[in-house]
C-alpha cells in the first residue's frame, strides 16, 4: 500500500499568507494526502479560505490553549502514515516534495526525516543562512538545526511520545526532536523542501530571545547531569545570546 500523509496546518487569523500554503499542498503530484486545519478562533477570512478548498479537508475550530495543543489535536484526528506540520505562512517549494519524501521513507525504512528550508522574505526566496551539520544526537543537543516545516514523522512515533509538550511556547519542536532521536535516528536530506516565511508577525521573529531561552531550558532537560556538561551548554547559550543582542542592537532587526 502506498504511504499516506497527513498535512496539519494550524491557523489563527492567517488569511494574509494562507493561500500560498494551501496551493502548495494542492499542487503536490502525490495523491495520498489528507489536509487537516486546526483553527484557534480566527475572525478574518481564514475559515472561508479553508472551506473553499475544492477537496475534502478536516477542520477543527476554536481550539484554544496554544500551538502545541493545536498541533496535538491535529495529530489526534490524523489518519496518514506520516504527519507533517506545514505552518499557515509557509509552503512547499515544489510539487514533487511529498512524492520524494515518500520514496525516501520507503527506501530508508526510517521513522522520520528532515530536509532543509529556504527563507521567504517579502516574497523573495533566500538561502537558509547557515550550513546544517551532519546529523548526530550530540550535535542536535548543541543546537536545533532541524526545521519543523521540512520534517516528516510517522504518526505511530508521535503517538508513542504523546505529542508535543503543551507547557512549551517556542521550543516544543526541539523537545520533540530530542525525544524522537532517542527512539530512532532520522534520515537527513540536504534538499530544501519548504519555504519558511520571515515576517514581523511570525512567532519566531517577534520573540527571538524568549525562544532562545526556552531552547536552552529544553536542552538542559536532555543533557547529562554532569555539572561540567551543563556548564558548557550554559556558556554556549550565553555566547549566542550576546551575539543575538549585538545583531539586534546594531541593525534594529531581530536576528
Amino acid at each position: 500500500m502506498p504511504l499516506t500523509f497527513s498535512i496539519i496546518t494550524c491557523t489563527w487569523n492567517s488569511a494574509a499568507f494562507l493561500d500560498a500554503c494551501i496551493a502548495s499542498v494542492l499542487a503536490q503530484d502525490y495523491a495520498h494526502v489528507e489536509m487537516i486545519f486546526v483553527d484557534g478562533g480566527s475572525t478574518d477570512a481564514t475559515l472561508e479560505k479553508i472551506r473553499a478548498i475544492a477537496r475534502p479537508v478536516k477542520l477543527l475550530e476554536n481550539i484554544r490553549g496554544g500551538i502545541s495543543r493545536a498541533m496535538n489535536e491535529g495529530i489526534r484526528i490524523a489518519s496518514g502514515d506520516v504527519v507533517a506540520h506545514l505552518h499557515s505562512d509557509d509552503y512547499y517549494l515544489r510539487g514533487d516534495v511529498l512524492s520524494c519524501v515518500a520514496a525516501q521513507f520507503t527506501q530508508s525504512g526510517r521513522d522520520w526525516l528532515f530536509g532543509r528550508i529556504m527563507r521567504d522574505i517579502g516574497g523573495v526566496l533566500h538561502a537558509e543562512g547557515f550550513r546544517a551539520p551532519d546529523y548526530s544526537y550530540a550535535r542536535l543537543l548543541r543546537r536545533n538545526f532541524i526545521p519543523h516545516p521540512a520534517t516528516f514523522v510517522r504518526r505511530t512515533r508521535l503517538n508513542e511520545l504523546h505529542g508535543f509538550d503543551t507547557g512549551l511556547q517556542f521550543a516544543m519542536d526541539y523537545d520533540m526532536w530530542l525525544r524522537l532521536a532517542r527512539k530512532a535516528e532520522p534520515l537527513q536530506l540536504s534538499t530544501p523542501l519548504t519555504a519558511f516565511r520571515v515576517h514581523e508577525g511570525s512567532l519566531s521573529t517577534r520573540h527571538h530571545l524568549a525562544a532562545m531561552e526556552e531552547d536552552f531550558k529544553v536542552r538542559l532537560r536532555h543533557v547529562q547531569r554532569n555539572p561540567a556538561t551543563r556548564a558548557l551548554h550554559y556558556t554556549r547559550y550565553l555566547a549566542r545570546r550576546r551575539q543575538a543582542l549585538r545583531i539586534e542592537r546594531g541593525s534594529g532587526v531581530q536576528p
